[in-house]
């Protein structure tokens, strides 16, 4: 009794090659796991208020020594949470982002608060702190921020959108900044303004 050789016993089409790769499990929902990089992912809620921050402006300062030149740098910074809460900051150090930590971070711990109407103020102030000299009036909505340099980042972070300023005098941002604020915190309310004529 005689064999054939070159019959062959069939092989089932759904067998897999032995050198293929597994195949990847089915998700029940029929769809693909979670990439694995973060393109559609959310980014994750912060706790606190986001805080707006401004560099007005950055000063290097060189020192001549023995071997040559030292520099260093300071940073004048404002931070504000766009409602009304502000503080401003000066920092120096060696580096230009140690400088600019320093003051946001001097700007956070020294947070004031101003009174605002609506996104403009209650009525016309005038801020002077040294040689600077900051006039702030209120505008209609439309007009936008009418302000430039370190009156505009004050005005920013505090969350102003509508008012006309004018900067009468010196240029030194130092003391435009703090004549800016310290125009803010001169605003005051009907309602304050009431209650000091009831007292």
């Amino acid at each position: 009794m005689s064999t054939d050789s070159n019959t062959t016993s069939p092989v089932s089409p759904t067998a897999a090659p032995a050198n293929a790769p597994a195949a990847r499990p089915q998700r029940r929902d029929g769809g693909r796991g979670p990439r694995r990089d973060n393109r559609n992912r959310d980014a994750a809620p912060s706790d606190g208020p986001t805080m707006i921050e401004k560099i007005v402006f950055i000063n290097r300062c060189a020192k001549v020594v023995k071997g040559g030149r030292r520099f260093s740098f300071s940073a004048l910074s404002v931070v504000g949470d766009g409602k009304g809460k502000l503080g401003i900051g000066y920092g120096k150090a060696n580096e230009v982002p140690d400088a600019i930590r320093k003051s946001t971070a001097h700007a956070n711990k020294h947070m004031v608060s101003v009174k605002l109407k609506g996104d403009t103020i209650p009525h016309e102030v005038f801020g002077e702190y040294d040689g600077g000299k900051v006039l702030l009036r209120p505008a209609t909505t439309g007009t936008g921020l009418i302000a430039g340099g370190g009156v505009r980042a004050v005005l920013e972070a505090a969350g102003v959108k509508n008012v006309l300023t004018k900067s009468l005098g010196s240029k030194n941002h130092i003391a435009v900044v703090n004549a800016t604020l310290l125009g803010l915190r001169k605003l005051r309310l009907a309602e304050d303004f009431q209650a000091a004529l009831k007292s």
